[in-house]
């Protein structure tokens, strides 16, 4: 028998519960590989799973966590033998599939990643979705021509998961990083990870009636959407490019298409789910390679099981800074 975080649903009054249990093996969904979990993180999406009405869960009892690291226990999947490094992130798990908030999970092999050398599993959990989706984004931006020298490079959200890491990965780099935040206590946090200006999210939550204002930022890591995404499409450079990884401020853009016919803007859709096997294997390869582990350690809040419940509200309510690493074993 081993730990894991369930999430149950009563069926009279449809409200859900979320608290630790004793599960064994048999009770692990079908899979290829059996991954003994060391190490999960807390996205938005863990928030809208663990908290009341199980947000994206539709059978119940749930084992939530979208991501996790491990090591290999069992494998009917030749690319994988116990004793493997592995990685997960994406593909419905923690939603559709039992996640990594437990000591043990099965999942096929094609959603796993191999650890790439220079990270240990503690510190890919410390990247997680939201961290390869920063690396992902970044990697189109430059795809997109985005190079240093062009001019600073803006991230809205800049103190959450996604923006952190992009914050840290842009600044190693060599580009100038403006950070977005409506925290003005992180300012020093985000300066940390190298944002050299830092922008107040009231003068750009604001919708213009201007369809284009002065050219500002090269480049943009969007994690807000919204009337933000709109106003920072206007104040894009010629062929500059913004790539959207979030709707924490709306899903809607009032914005016209101006930006693009007048100024060659490009908007670049970021997805982390179904990202094919080769470009997660690139991005996290870059991770590895261009995000300062210095950087990572300064980001990570530490947890354990028993304290996702309270982690799942805070998420959800804005009130995470940077990344939460989860001690399924602690």
């Amino acid at each position: 028998m081993f730990k894991a975080l369930v999430v149950t649903k009563d069926t009279e009054s449809g409200k859900t519960a979320a608290g630790i249990q004793a599960i064994g093996l048999e009770d692990l969904p079908a899979g290829d590989v059996t991954v003994s979990v060391e190490y999960s993180t807390v996205n938005y999406k863990d928030g809208l799973c663990i908290g009341p009405g199980g947000g994206l869960v539709r059978n119940y009892p749930h084992v939530p966590g979208i991501d996790f690291a491990g090591t290999v226990e069992a494998s009917d999947d030749p690319r994988y033998a116990p004793g493997d490094k592995v990685v997960l992130t994406g593909w419905r798990v923690g939603e559709a599939h039992w996640g990594g908030y437990a000591q043990k999970a099965r999942v096929k092999g094609d959603w796993l990643v191999p650890l790439p050398d220079g990270l240990d599993t503690r510190r890919a959990m410390a990247v997680g979705t939201a961290g390869f989706t920063a690396m992902l984004a970044v990697m189109a931006l430059e795809d997109h021509g985005l190079k240093p020298g062009q001019g600073p490079v803006l991230v809205t959200g800049a103190a959450g998961g996604v923006g952190s890491v992009a914050t840290a990965i842009l600044a190693h780099l060599g580009y100038d990083v403006a950070g977005v935040t409506g925290r003005p206590e992180t300012s020093d946090y985000l300066k940390s990870l190298g944002a050299t200006q830092i922008v107040a999210r009231e003068e750009i939550n604001e919708t213009t009636k201007r369809p284009l204002e002065a050219e500002t930022w090269s480049g943009c890591i969007d994690a807000v959407g919204g009337a933000m995404l709109a106003r920072v499409l206007g104040q894009i450079s010629y062929g500059g490019s913004v790539a959207a990884v979030g709707l924490a401020g709306g899903a809607g853009l009032p914005a016209t298409v101006i930006p693009f016919l007048l100024r060659g803007v490009n908007l670049l859709g970021i997805d982390s789910v179904m990202q094919p096997y080769d470009n997660r294997l690139r991005a996290w390869q870059r991770i590895a390679k261009d995000l300062p582990m210095d950087k990572l350690e300064v980001m990570i809040q530490p947890a354990t099981l028993s304290d996702l419940p309270q982690l799942g509200a805070d998420i959800l309510a804005g009130q995470i800074k940077g990344r939460v690493v989860v001690d399924v074993n602690g």
